[in-house]
């Protein structure tokens, strides 16, 4: 089995982590909770989703829960309010009590869960009936650009690095299954559609230089391979991308998106 790995806050900042926060924004804005709600964040990483929520929805409170210490430490100190609170918890077993909350949500992490069903699923339990189960995860078999460069080029060179790309290993992020995995938890009036953002780097180095932290599927894969196979792929990557004539590089970034309500006891 393929592990992935997402250890380091500060890297996933560099990497993902900034391209996430206007994905949450926009997330939150489409799923309009009323304000004053109670709000579960699972899987959430360095506070982006959580941070949108607290901007956007006037919670009352906010409960984010990532199974990596780090992550949960850089959430704690990237998002400084008192009504978020962070703490270390796996995705498919919440500490939450049934229909503690009104909204639990999801950003970018459902698909690296070994099993999607039973997460999705106990986000239903700690939704009180009517209240909303929601989530988004990359298009990275479409359009999460800056990621289906990545892989494009390296399979190009080394076919079994195919066996990495998220395009292929994670069928959840296209907008049928996702729909389907909503539904099959039980949740009403599923609702699936795209966020795209606009993903600007200032330079090439800008948009490679993440690749080199190590975190999660295409870092990993990147600082495996020796100086010869990385520089080669490094130009292989280049070659590929739309670079302005002041070096600039504009991609966009697709998720997917869906929503359901829990229903009536």
């Amino acid at each position: 089995m393929t592990r992935d790995s997402w250890a380091s806050g500060d890297a996933y900042e560099r990497y993902i982590g900034r391209w996430s926060r206007p994905v949450a924004a926009e997330f939150v804005r489409w799923l309009g909770v009323p304000d004053g709600r109670e709000w579960v964040d699972v899987g959430c990483g360095t506070g982006a989703l959580a941070a949108a929520i607290l901007d956007a929805a006037s919670p009352r409170r906010v409960r984010g829960y990532d199974l990596s210490p780090d992550h949960v430490a850089a959430a704690r100190e990237r998002v400084d309010d008192p009504r978020a609170e962070f703490a270390q918890a796996d995705a498919t077993h919440l500490p939450d009590p049934p229909h503690a909350c009104d909204a639990a949500v999801s950003g970018l992490v459902l698909n690296f869960v070994p099993e999607p069903a039973r997460a999705v699923a106990e986000m239903r339990r700690v939704v009180r009936p009517g209240g909303v189960v929601a989530a988004y995860v990359w298009d990275y078999a479409g359009e999460m650009q800056l990621i289906r460069t990545f892989w494009d080029a390296a399979v190009e060179l080394d076919p079994a690095a195919a066996q990495l790309d998220e395009g292929r290993r994670f069928p959840i992020c296209r907008p049928e299954p996702l729909r389907a995995l909503f539904a099959s938890a039980g949740l009403g009036g599923v609702d699936v559609r795209a966020i795209d953002i606009p993903t600007r780097f200032r330079d090439f180095d800008d948009y490679w230089e993440p690749f080199l932290g190590g975190q999660g599927p295409a870092p990993g894969y990147a600082v495996s391979l020796d100086d010869e196979r990385r520089g080669a792929l490094r130009e292989r990557i280049r070659s590929r991308l739309p670079i302005s004539p002041d070096g600039g590089i504009t991609l966009t970034a697709r998720a997917w998106a869906a929503r359901g309500t829990a229903p009536p006891h």
